[in-house]
């Protein structure tokens, strides 16, 4: 008796046809993605090489006005022509730059400046290399005939063009390594990461362990549940510009509720300026931080207990457990999976976060951190090359600690 052998599952003409279909329907997506995701991605990595300033994301053009000086009324009046052009750089030359303008029909050149010459109506002039911050005027006489007064036409309404080639720095082949060392010149870079990781930990277990504890409250029955679970999500879903004002006016020195209370019941001698003085402008953002996104962790961690068997409890009950051990060894076995997940994205938004401390403090007081200092990198000394290489340091930070992450926690906890 012979046996015919079947090809490895997989590999048959049907399953090959399935998944080109598959990868064709994908296609769309991955693009999508790489769009989004991937490209950004790369454009930063190749800026931060790269000595790119605010004023350097627009390659140099030349820049060019014309205008019809005089006030011609009637046939043979004298006027003008004016040319102002300029180069948008004020160090990067322009090459080879040429003047194309199609003068209005009626209107004369009598005298020509030596750059420019007239084919007809055609007007063409070689401005050659325009250094850095040239600026030139251009006047030439004309006189005007009566098509030129009839047609009504306004010069700068006719057509002109001037093109010209100039050293693009984004898209040169010129790199550096200057960005780079100028992030971790001196110990600033490394003071202010401290602050980031401060800011990070701190905020991200304060907020797990905060929506913890009000999941573990709200985990029962009881009149007005709903009502108060709404409230509870009310500092994540309110506008972060109106809750970060709200608690810069409460704790203002002078007017504020916080140090009105404190006074008048002696805790304080004097004002405390909460946002205003190291440490504990660090401290009250990273509160403010807690107290913000606390509820994002509240809300799954309600809804996982919520799906816990309530058999388990009902034994540890009868076994005499008391509601830590219970919680021990019966609750948190059971939450570490959805814990995991939170820490992870936890971490990585709060070592993203800019628009909390940037209301709060700005960045002042001891609360500088990496993203605030690509922003003041980039746009307050307007150093985009630098504020990309932030970037790219940030980036660095959460896949390492991203692998870190997955390399130590277990599948069985829920990744």
């Amino acid at each position: 008796m012979t046996t015919t052998a079947l090809p490895p599952k997989g590999t048959g003409p049907l399953a090959k046809r399935e998944a080109r279909m598959a990868w064709g329907l994908l296609l769309p997506t991955l693009l999508s993605v790489s769009l989004v995701v991937v490209l950004p991605l790369l454009a930063i990595f190749w800026i931060s090489f790269k000595p790119v300033g605010l004023a350097d994301l627009r390659p140099p053009t030349p820049v060019l006005r014309e205008s019809l000086r005089g006030n011609p009324e009637a046939p043979g009046d004298d006027a003008q022509v004016e040319y102002r052009i300029r180069n948008s750089s004020q160090d990067k030359p322009i090459l080879g730059v040429v003047l194309k303008d199609r003068l209005p029909e009626g209107l004369t050149i009598t005298e020509l400046d030596p750059r420019c010459s007239v084919s007809g109506r055609d007007l063409t002039c070689d401005f050659g290399d325009l250094e850095g911050g040239f600026r030139d005027r251009l006047r030439m006489p004309a006189t005007v005939d009566q098509a030129f007064l009839d047609s009504e036409v306004e010069l700068d309404e006719t057509k002109m063009s001037i093109s010209g080639t100039s050293d693009n720095i984004l898209t040169n082949s010129e790199l550096t390594f200057e960005n780079f060392r100028r992030v971790f010149d001196g110990g600033e870079f490394w003071s202010v990461l401290g602050v980031t990781i401060f800011y990070t930990v701190f905020g991200t277990v304060g907020a797990l362990l905060f929506g913890l504890f009000a999941a573990m409250l709200l985990n029962k029955e009881f009149r007005g549940q709903g009502i108060l679970r709404g409230l509870y999500l009310f500092p994540y879903v309110a506008p972060v510009i109106a809750v970060a004002f709200t608690w810069v006016n409460l704790f203002d020195p002078f007017s504020g509720s916080a140090n009105a209370l404190l006074l008048q019941m002696g805790v304080a001698s004097e004002p405390i300026n909460f946002f205003g003085q190291r440490p504990l402008a660090l401290i009250m953002v990273t509160v403010f931080e807690i107290w913000r996104y606390f509820p994002l962790s509240f809300l799954f961690i309600l809804a996982r207990m919520q799906s816990i068997d309530s058999d388990m409890y009902e034994a540890a009950d009868m076994d005499g457990a008391s509601p830590f051990q219970k919680f021990w060894y019966l609750s948190l076995p059971q939450l570490l999976g959805i814990l995991s997940v939170l820490f992870l994205l936890r971490f990585i938004w709060t070592f993203n976060k800019f628009d909390d401390i940037f209301l709060l403090t700005g960045g002042n007081a001891g609360t500088r951190t990496l993203t605030v200092n690509v922003y003041e990198q980039a746009f307050a000394i307007s150093n985009i090359g630098a504020g990309a290489a932030v970037a790219v340091v940030i980036f660095t930070c959460l896949i390492a600690f991203a692998v870190l992450f997955f390399r130590f926690i277990s599948r069985e906890e829920g990744l």
